[in-house]
């Protein structure tokens, strides 16, 4: 949970230069990124399909490294939610809730029960996770990142997994229940990102730029998706 040392305004992260290249001398995804984030922040990520939304997303959770800048959190964040890649896919799902208990020293159990109770997985928590599909998945990563707790959360289109009500769920989760954190959202649901966010920073043909102003931002990515 937040801080109480510090100020709800006072930046959680600091972004400087953010720049992902896949390869030297390519074109790089997205460059020059800058910007920053309160303990109370929530920012979403715009830009259409293949822009970088997600790639950036992956950097901030440590998933990616960098090509150029810096990314420097000073609150602990969630890896991507709905990202799955740091499970060993040969463990069960139990085990690998066992292995995120003992790296953030949790007690099992607890975790075990929280997990659970969320994720709705049942039985197939038994069950390797090379055997899950990406839903599966993406339901024990958004279980085990809301059973854990973390000031700010990294959420990439998450909450379209599943059903109607796991949706509704996973809202009331994030963003009710949630109402002190910070977070940055990768999402094309512009009503949720009006409705939920404050800021929204705009990916497009490797540059960013970021709006103080999010009904602003929307008003600029609708023209950007109709072009």
């Amino acid at each position: 949970m937040t801080d109480g040392s510090a100020p709800p305004n006072d930046p959680g992260l600091i972004v400087t230069g953010l720049a992902k290249a896949w390869a030297p001398g390519r074109t790089p995804v997205f460059a020059d990124v800058d910007f920053s984030l309160s303990r109370t922040g929530r920012l979403a990520l715009l830009g259409r399909n293949g822009q970088g939304k997600s790639t950036l997303i992956k950097v901030l959770g440590g998933v990616l490294r960098p090509t150029a800048g810096q990314v420097r959190w000073r609150m602990p964040a969630s890896w991507p939610i709905g990202f799955g890649g740091g499970f060993q896919g040969s463990l069960s799902g139990l085990d690998n809730i066992r292995f995120l208990a003992r790296l953030y020293e949790r007690e099992f159990d607890h975790l075990l029960a929280r997990v659970d109770d969320f994720a709705e997985l049942g039985s197939a928590l038994k069950q390797p996770v090379k055997h899950y599909s990406s839903g599966m998945r993406a339901r024990l990563a958004f279980g085990l990142s809301l059973a854990i707790e973390f000031d700010c959360y990294l959420i990439d289109e998450v909450v379209a997994v599943g059903d109607a009500r796991f949706q509704d769920k996973c809202r009331e989760e994030l963003f009710a229940r949630r109402a002190d954190r910070a977070f940055i959202m990768a999402s094309h649901d512009t009503h949720l990102v009006e409705r939920e966010c404050d800021r929204a920073l705009i990916l497009e043909g490797g540059q960013a730029r970021l709006y103080d102003n999010v009904h602003e931002a929307v008003e600029a990515y609708g023209f950007l998706r109709a072009a």
